[in-house]
């Protein structure tokens, strides 16, 4: 095995978000099978590695709530440790991607130090190999390994290609100041196949997406949490194509033709854009 180049060890890892979301029923293992498309969003962390005389780990930007030992990144670490005669190294995460906003923060993070590491450690491994060791850290961690549209079904950890493009769209997305549990969101789902398949609906036009493509999640969060129906709404009004919360929430974006006046909104929430 190679030792680290003096080149800086820093990457960049995205957020994504979900395009649809179908819970489509309960496994016997207490996951749940689900249908959504994951697409990379240009909102990013920094996340910078250095061979060191013992393992470290230390963030900045954003407060990352919880134990610091816990977390994906050093979790990556031992995971790889366990297989590779990798040395100890420090790590430094500039957190940017907000928390708690169904943007797959967390899961990038570590999908981008386990390629991280494989490069410079030279460990060799194939996208297949990185993803599997992803999928040990988190069911939507695997994606972020090749980091490119795709269909994502059972937990969200195995994928079919999918052709779609919104570059030619400015995805705005709105951070509201609440937290949605994972736990509160599937409390209120009632597992259900989807009606027509995502695969079919990702392929109308955007503008035909707000009346065919949902987020299953969405109906109990509402209720319980209306500053996020509000923001959708807000989008719409703003002439939004399509809006949609991301994941489990609390996030929610919005595909325009072109940058949006959203001051109103801005004043209110965190913003982001992703062009």
């Amino acid at each position: 095995m190679g030792k680290l180049t003096n080149i800086a060890m820093i990457t960049f890892p995205n957020a994504k978000i979900n395009l649809g979301l179908n819970i489509t029923e309960r496994r016997e293992d207490g996951y749940h099978n689900l249908e959504t498309v994951f697409y990379p969003v240009q909102i990013k962390d920094a996340l910078e590695i250095v061979e060191s005389k013992m393992l470290s780990f230390q963030s900045s930007g954003i407060a990352i709530p919880g134990n610091p030992e816990s977390n994906l990144c050093l979790k990556a670490y031992h995971l790889l440790k366990k297989d590779y005669d990798i040395p100890p190294v420090s790590i430094h995460l500039h957190k940017h991607i907000p928390i708690g906003a169904g943007l797959g923060g967390g899961s990038a993070d570590a999908a981008f130090f386990v390629k991280l590491v494989n490069q410079h450690f030279n460990l060799s491994l194939s996208n297949e190999a990185m993803m599997e060791y992803a999928r040990q850290l988190g069911a939507d961690c695997a994606f972020f390994i090749e980091n490119k549209p795709v269909f994502a079904f059972e937990k969200g950890d195995r994928f079919e290609p999918v052709q779609v493009d919104l570059s030619a769209y400015v995805i705005v997305l709105i951070m509201p100041p609440v937290h949605v549990s994972t736990a509160e969101a599937y409390g209120g789902i009632k597992p259900a196949p989807a009606s027509r398949p995502l695969q079919e609906l990702i392929q109308l036009p955007v503008t035909e997406w707000r009346h065919h493509i949902k987020n299953d999640f969405e109906i109990n969060i509402f209720k319980h949490h209306p500053i996020i129906s509000n923001v959708k709404n807000a989008l719409y009004k703003a002439g939004a194509l399509y809006a949609s919360m991301s994941g489990s929430g609390a996030s929610v974006f919005g595909l325009f033709k072109q940058t949006p006046n959203l001051k109103h909104l801005e004043l209110q929430h965190q913003m982001y854009l992703s062009v």
